[in-house]
């Protein structure tokens, strides 16, 4: 009787809730922060950001969902990061992004080539669902990809 009491214990704390992939709440972007990768003032330009946090606690802040994709698709990048957030256009103003607007990227649908440009043209237009990403690239034209779907290749074919 106490092996199946154990055994029951042992199941049940095997089948509690998994924890939470991080805890990371997303920074404010600052009106004087400048994108990690090409060092432009990021909230002087339109569309939607982007942010890191690297394993060393660093938050790197981009003017553009591209240049944040650029730096953590890099393989010396993509083992050091912990999280990572960009505004949900379907949420926030194109030309001023909300930062209450900020989802995690991973699970994100993205539309990308649109008549819609940010800060470094080209943008990855973020979505909390696929239904919004669809309804955006039906209006302003793009393709609609799953966070899987972007990589350097897509990036670099960009200009």
């Amino acid at each position: 009787m106490k092996w199946l009491f154990f055994l029951a214990t042992v199941l049940l704390c095997g089948c509690s809730p998994a924890e939470p992939k991080h805890s990371y709440m997303p920074e404010a972007i600052q009106a004087h922060d400048r994108c990690h990768l090409c060092g432009m003032v990021i909230q002087q330009h339109p569309g939607p950001k982007g942010e890191l946090l690297m394993s060393d606690g660093l938050v790197p802040k981009f003017c553009s969902t591209r240049d944040m994709f650029s730096f953590a698709l890099q393989p010396e990048n993509q083992r050091r990061i912990k999280a990572m957030y960009v505004h949900d256009a379907g949420r926030t103003d194109w030309e001023h992004p909300d930062d209450s607007a900020f989802i995690d990227a991973s699970q994100a649908w993205y539309v990308y080539g649109s008549r819609r440009k940010g800060a470094m043209g080209p943008s990855l237009a973020p979505f909390s669902n696929r239904e919004a990403a669809e309804a955006f690239a039906a209006s302003w034209g793009g393709k609609v990809l799953s966070y899987q779907e972007v990589n350097l290749s897509l990036l670099e074919g960009a200009h």
